[in-house]
């Protein structure tokens, strides 16, 4: 079925879903058209590799009611119950090396955090560095970026976001620290604004953090950082206060010795 030049598999999707390609493509947005809609698969990350490899257009996307093997940072497994969370992937084609990734998912992050600030008004959200988004400590969605390479250029980069929306109950693992748009807005979320509002937002700030870094975007994520003047860990051992993001989308980390550390990669953990 073609909905405004967007391919759309509509099985079984949900109404506050089914309407995404009508209104993505009333607010123009070269993100998100063609864009497939999808009951169940295993990982919309995975088809957006395989599509990117096949030659399918910058600002493919695809959206799905359910993953079954949907995954985080480090291939960690992503909940995500039928119906209740926004599981997309967006095929870009930009020019950019490798080391332009870790900005462009953080980017990714501030986008997501926008469109969740307005969907919730009132709830302060926020960025943890690398990928999450938050509410107070709680996750309510994770970013997976992935460069399809061939070679050392970057021949394509695959977003990958997971918001949970509708959930108002976790499983017992998870309770104490996943939340949802549901449990912190006082209005019913809709997915297809929500994912909207994150598409317009990636359409308009990733040339520019592609070409320029992330200098532009340094108040925005000074206002959202969740971890700034807060003590972490590394998964290294290394420790210290988080002292804020550099335009290279490094975490800089005050040591106790006083030296200035910039990490590039890895987990965080919060020292309580």
């Amino acid at each position: 079925m073609n909905v405004r030049g967007s391919e759309s598999a509509r099985f079984g999707v949900l109404p506050d879903l089914a309407r995404a390609p009508d209104l993505i493509a009333e607010i123009g947005s070269t993100l998100g058209s063609p864009m497939t809609l999808l009951r169940t698969t295993t990982s919309t990350n995975d088809l957006a590799r395989e599509a990117a490899r096949d030659g399918a257009p910058h600002g493919a996307t695809w959206v799905a009611e359910q993953q079954t093997a949907g995954r985080g940072r480090r291939g960690r497994s992503w909940s995500s119950p039928a119906g209740e969370g926004l599981l997309f992937s967006v095929l870009v084609r930009l020019a950019c090396t490798p080391p332009r990734i870790p900005p462009i998912a953080l980017v990714v992050g501030l986008a997501v955090r926008d469109a969740v600030a307005r969907a919730a008004a009132g709830t302060t959200v926020a960025i943890k560095w690398p990928n999450d988004v938050l509410v107070g400590d709680r996750k309510l969605a994770g970013v997976l970026v992935e460069a399809v390479t061939v070679g050392a250029r970057v021949e394509a980069v695959v977003i990958g976001v997971g918001i949970n929306v509708h959930t108002r109950s976790f499983p017992d693992d998870l309770a104490d620290r996943a939340t949802s748009v549901a449990l912190v807005s006082a209005d019913p979320p809709d997915r297809a604004s929500i994912l909207a509002d994150v598409l317009a937002s990636l359409d308009r700030d990733l040339h520019v953090v592609v070409g320029r870094g992330l200098g532009l975007f340094r108040g925005r994520l000074e206002a959202s950082d969740a971890l700034r003047a807060r003590r972490v860990r590394s998964d290294g051992g290394d420790e210290g206060v988080a002292s804020g993001i550099d335009d290279d989308g490094r975490l800089l980390v005050r040591r106790d010795d006083g030296i200035l550390a910039r990490w590039g990669a890895g987990e965080v953990h919060l020292i309580r």
